[in-house]
């Protein structure tokens, strides 16, 4: 996984910065500044949360696995990086996100199904021509410079779950962290396996509790202080299984600075999440779309 990665093109092409990723951004919203002024949108984590909403209501009739649903994600990105959002229908975009991940993925679904499921799950929307999802499926591909293969922060999960003996608890709970990732830019910020030993750490730290995953400003505020231990080699106090995984970071090659940042992008979209609401979202969206006849 990892040999592989480093030779690709999500880390040659698709692996930015900080810095780089605002200026990719500040330049799309600039030269299409009039779009922007008119039809103001929430923060982009607001939207990342309504886009995996729809596309999981779409995903889950089709039985589509996670994997395909996060590959969609990271397209869906990747493809607003490089295509100012007003210009498209995200709706459209979304179902043709999934329905190409789902081939890439090798868990392919007829065309015919997935335009069914874009339709049951936007229904003010008119589009009903396969055609329509044709024609994007090319854009996305053209976009994204036919470079579509992704690989995930899963599969390090289970390469790295049993050297750090992680109870089924705490192996759901770093999952689901590795799926909240994908609402952020994470994604298009580090590697896989940074991603999935940040899960992991959050996992050990914050415990699963009855209620399933409960994220809190203290716990991961918790965390960060272990990996300033991490960092300055010193970890007295912290509990046993926590103080394994910060003495392995310490001592590995993985960037512990990264691993920080990570956390710190998290606790930021899990704050921001409170504040979220569907309706919001949908209707700034159908503004730019009805307006601009994109719905057609």
């Amino acid at each position: 996984m990892a040999s592989s990665y480093w030779e690709s093109t999500q880390k040659k092409f698709w692996t930015f910065t900080k810095p780089q990723l605002a200026l990719e951004r500040r330049r799309l919203e600039e030269t299409e500044r009039n779009l922007v002024t008119m039809y103001p949108l929430p923060d982009r984590r607001h939207l990342s949360i309504y886009f995996y909403h729809q596309l999981s209501k779409m995903a889950r009739p089709l039985g589509i696995r996670q994997q395909a649903l996060a590959t969609a994600q990271v397209y869906v990105r990747r493809f607003y990086v490089k295509v100012e959002i007003r210009r498209t229908n995200p709706a459209l975009v979304l179902a043709t996100a999934l329905y190409l991940a789902c081939k890439m993925e090798e868990c392919p679904q007829h065309i015919r199904m997935v335009l069914a499921e874009a339709r049951h799950c936007w229904v003010d929307t008119s589009f009903n021509d396969i055609s329509k999802i044709g024609e994007c499926e090319f854009t996305l591909i053209s976009e994204m410079n036919s470079q579509l293969i992704i690989h995930h922060p899963y599969r390090s999960l289970t390469e790295l779950q049993s050297q750090f003996q992680l109870t089924q608890e705490e192996t759901s709970l770093a999952w689901s962290i590795i799926n909240d990732h994908y609402l952020t830019d994470l994604p298009l910020l580090h590697a896989p396996h940074v991603i999935a030993i940040t899960g992991m750490f959050l996992a050990v730290v914050l415990k699963p509790t009855q209620g399933g995953l409960q994220i809190h400003a203290a716990g991961l505020a918790s965390a960060l202080q272990a990996l300033g231990n991490a960092r300055g080699g010193a970890g007295q106090g912290t509990q046993n299984r926590v103080q394994k995984l910060v003495d392995w970071l310490a001592e590995s090659t993985v960037d512990i600075e990264a691993v920080v940042e990570c956390t710190q992008e998290l606790i930021s979209l899990y704050e921001i999440w409170d504040s979220y609401t569907e309706k919001t979202c949908k209707d700034q969206i159908a503004k730019f779309v009805k307006a601009r006849g994109l719905d057609k």
